[in-house]
């Protein structure tokens, strides 16, 4: 009752993954700016769905489907922004998911270049007959496997586990799950905590109380890595680069307070608390 999970972008998605996996053996789970938690939105394209990973399906012509924008806007120092602003998130396209695969495919084949996507491969993904993980799509011409995505699917979609398993796992989430994003998160993982919100919103028996914050300031969405708001003296959000630097202040207190109100009887619930 008094272990918790928080972490940021690979380790939100960790932290989310690992609650709903094994909702008895964790109370509450803060994540962060998470690769994709559903695989409707794999960064900016749908597995099930789409036929091709690098490219919009269309009849009449060719348009490459982005996989970065913006690089990391109000996240990381540059001479032209600084450290502690928002950045200029105007949503221009830095990399498509093609380049970036056939960048990652020259460091290393058989998904050993260390690359984001390569990563996302071995840990979704089931053995090939190769001994490497198996391709979800063609590293060349991005055509998507659907067994493997299946595979995916029923496995590593914390969506579709939720849907097909909320009878029984519901009840056992409500109270833990904390999801934030930027409303203009660098590798479009914003799209899938917004299908996760359309699912969460949507539950019965029990309806969900999960908090999913999709961050914006003055219109302008937070880039990566989003993990919810925090204020200065004058009641002013703060940029992700400060705020990055305060997971623990941000996330332990309210864990402290969650595991105090459920914590079971007689528990010691105040020696540890000051």
């Amino acid at each position: 009752w008094a272990r918790g999970l928080m972490g940021g972008s690979t380790g939100g998605w960790e932290s989310l993954a690992v609650q709903v996996l094994y909702p008895d053996l964790y109370n509450s789970a803060f994540a962060a700016c998470p690769d994709p938690i559903t695989f409707t939105s794999y960064t900016s394209f749908d597995i099930y769905s789409a036929s091709n990973a690098y490219y919009y399906d269309s009849d009449f012509k060719i348009t490459e489907r982005p996989g970065e924008r913006d690089f990391y806007s109000g996240t990381t120092w540059s001479a032209t922004v600084a450290a502690d602003s928002f950045g200029i998130p105007k949503g221009q396209t830095a990399a498509t998911v093609r380049e970036m695969n056939r960048h990652e495919l020259v460091m290393g084949t058989s998904s050993r270049s260390c690359g984001q996507w390569d990563i996302w491969e071995a840990v979704f993904g089931p053995v090939g007959p190769d001994g490497y993980p198996a391709r979800m799509y063609d590293k060349l011409n991005g055509q998507i496997n659907k067994t493997v995505a299946e595979y995916w699917r029923e496995n590593f979609d914390l969506q579709h586990i939720m849907e097909r398993d909320w009878a029984t796992l519901g009840p056992k989430l409500q109270g833990k799950l904390h999801i934030f994003v930027g409303a203009d998160d660098t590798f479009f993982l914003t799209n899938a905590v917004m299908d996760m919100e359309d699912y969460l919103t949507s539950t019965t028996e029990p309806a969900s109380d999960a908090e999913v914050v999709v961050g914006t300031h003055k219109g302008r969405g937070f880039a990566h890595c989003f993990r919810g708001y925090e204020y200065d003296a004058d009641g002013q959000p703060l940029p992700n680069s400060l705020t990055r630097l305060m997971y623990l202040q941000a996330f332990v207190p309210k864990m402290a307070d969650h595991f105090a109100s459920t914590a079971p009887e007689g528990s010691d619930v105040t020696s540890w608390r000051y």
